[in-house]
């Protein structure tokens, strides 16, 4: 037998997902968008173009979850999901980059994100990486 689910997990489990994709490139976001919208417990409620855009939408929208893309204008999505990290908002981030290294995953792991998908496994990754958030874990691609 199972030991019963948190409150948090039972709300988390009776409404969708809410997320914020944001990504300076609009071919990214629609690809991001359409993977997320094929699941039922997920809803993207916004888009953001860069890091600013994305602080206030964060802001605006009260997202659950943003993914982030590392390589923004204005503010990096390492700068947002450090914000992130600090404040007192209950959004979480997965950042979503093409840069696969170990330096890479160190200074995400860094900023506080919960989350490290590399672009050329978003496919694979993505949904595995927002599963193991929800759940309390973190995800980082190998």
């Amino acid at each position: 037998m199972s030991p019963p689910a948190s409150n948090a997990n039972v709300q988390a489990m009776d409404r969708r997902l809410r997320i914020l994709i944001a990504d300076d490139h609009p071919i990214i976001r629609k690809a991001v968008r359409s993977t997320l919208e094929r699941h039922p417990r997920f809803e993207v409620c916004g888009e953001a173009e860069d890091g600013i855009d994305a602080l206030e939408k964060i802001d605006q929208l009260k997202p659950d979850l943003v993914v982030l893309d590392v390589s923004m204008p204005y503010k990096d999505g390492l700068a947002v999901a450090t914000e992130l990290s600090r404040s007192s908002a209950p959004v979480k981030s997965v950042v979503l980059t093409m840069h696969n290294s170990a330096e890479m995953a160190a200074a995400v792991k860094r900023s506080g994100a919960k989350g490290f998908v590399v672009k050329s496994h978003a496919a694979r990754d993505l949904l595995r990486a927002i599963d193991a958030i929800l759940e309390g874990g973190v995800f980082f691609s190998e």
